[in-house]
């Protein structure tokens, strides 16, 4: 069976035990093949190029935004990659020919952001599409590096593995990504080679215009679904588990055997991505199941994600959420029974680009939770000379999910639960669907939240 693998950037960043526990190593009787790897950049590397995705610390992006010194920048993340590749010399890694490749890489990019420098100068142009541009150059650098690397250590191990360089860098073909994947993969024997490939891809649309920093998951998918995988796996350096093990502590969690695409959206909805929701789309309509493995746990099967699956027994398969939104509430007296209230307050929200994570409403209001990160002064500040009263609040997000939850008394024993650690609710959340518990409380209580529920529901089922 074809399978297709996405190595995750911390994975990469330890790629010796990648070589042994997920490429070499398992497979002792030279039967290597009849797999495809998709790589992200290493550790880090992405964010030194861009920005930090976590703290927003500017990268060489996001100083060629700002017309300050990114090629002093530039010439320190070529440092840091050469520093990165020095690591990897124990493993297989010709030290003269992958510092060679990154550097020849990092000089044409230097060269295409100097072109895009001069053209945004004259103001004949669109600034945002150049901008763009350069977020496209810059961010296909990571991938590049941490493939060749890949490749040229698999080679000197004695297998033979083929870079699938889909940065487009040396061409100014106008294929679109589907058509790059395609010729890139079309006649490959997978069973007398790997391709690993650049978990970035060149296309006419752009890929991080539609998924930013989504986009070596894209990749994953639309390689998968080319190739008609029997399966599509994702190596990460932790298990999908019932509740983050960092705050209940790891004997009180456990790896989620199996789940649906569903409740993956509703993970990726409150930032614990399985996998980009919108590149989980095409592996779902082709009806090719995605697998999550703990890259240093080979031996363990991982969480199948299939498109049908419903438990058996009703129960909460995983706590979820996040410390990191904020609460928006709306009120207005003449909202009750009026048509369109609704709708004109989501006409401001697509103005800002801001998608909300959660709402609520009655008569009078409507709350809505959004990242903290999409928040901004110019928002709020439309929505309170549209509207009577705005309320603005940090709080947290806690979800209780599972693919077969309804049943009598499951909100009830999930409220019970926060009420006993003496955590209020603020509001709330629930579709007809019945797989997510959604509860906004307070941003002090996120991780007693978590805890108590993970107790409640996890530990002592439905």
């Amino acid at each position: 069976m074809l399978t297709v693998h996405k190595i995750g950037g911390t994975s990469m960043s330890k790629f010796g035990e990648v070589l042994q526990n997920i490429i070499i190593g398992r497979n002792r009787d030279g039967d290597y093949y009849n797999r495809i790897f998709v790589v992200s950049a290493y550790s880090d590397v992405t964010n030194w190029l861009l920005e930090h995705k976590k703290t927003g610390e500017r990268g060489v992006y996001a100083l060629f935004v700002n017309n300050a010194d990114y090629e002093d920048a530039l010439d320190d993340v070529l440092t840091k990659l050469i520093r990165i590749n020095a690591g990897f010399r124990d493993i297989g890694l010709d030290l003269q020919v992958a510092d060679a490749f990154i550097s020849e890489r990092i000089g044409q990019s230097r060269n295409y952001l100097r072109s895009l420098a001069e053209v945004l100068a004259s103001g004949y142009v669109n600034r945002q599409n150049i901008l763009l541009a350069a977020r496209e150059i810059l961010a296909s650098v990571g991938e590049a590096h941490s493939a060749f690397n890949s490749v040229n250590i698999l080679q000197n191990n004695g297998i033979n593995a083929l870079f699938v360089d889909l940065c487009g860098f040396h061409d100014a073909e106008f294929l679109t990504i589907d058509e790059r994947i395609r010729r890139a993969f079309k006649g490959l024997d997978y069973a007398s080679v790997i391709p690993v490939a650049t978990g970035y891809t060149k296309g006419t649309e752009g890929i991080m215009r539609e998924f930013d920093r989504g986009y070596s998951e894209v990749t994953f998918s639309k390689i998968a679904v080319e190739v008609g995988a029997g399966e599509a796996v994702i190596h990460k350096e932790y298990h999908l588990s019932s509740a983050d093990p960092m705050i209940v502590g790891v004997e009180n969690s456990r790896p989620v055997g199996v789940t649906n695409f569903d409740i993956a959206d509703q993970l990726a909805d409150v930032g614990m991505e399985a996998i980009h929701p919108k590149a989980s789309k095409s592996l779902e309509i082709a009806g090719i199941n995605i697998r999550i493995k703990n890259t240093f746990e080979p031996d363990h099967p991982g969480t199948l994600i299939t498109k049908n699956y419903r438990g058996d027994q009703s129960a909460v398969e995983i706590i979820s959420g996040t410390d990191r939104v904020v609460a928006i509430e709306v009120h207005d007296p003449f909202m009750v029974g009026q048509v369109g209230f609704d709708l004109n307050l989501m006409k401001i929200m697509e103005r800002y680009h801001i998608s909300y994570i959660l709402k609520s409403t009655n008569a009078n209001s409507i709350t809505m939770v959004i990242w903290e990160r999409d928040r901004s002064g110019e928002l709020l500040e439309e929505l309170k000379q549209t509207y009577h009263e705005v309320t603005e609040k940090k709080v947290s997000l806690v979800c209780a999910l599972g693919t077969n939850i309804a049943r009598p008394g499951a909100l009830a024993r999930a409220s019970t639960a926060l009420a006993s650690g003496g955590i209020n609710i603020e509001a709330v959340s629930q579709s007809l669907k019945q797989v997510n518990m959604q509860f906004v409380i307070a941003r002090e209580d996120y991780h007693k939240a978590v805890i108590a529920l993970n107790r409640a529901l996890c530990l002592n089922p439905l």
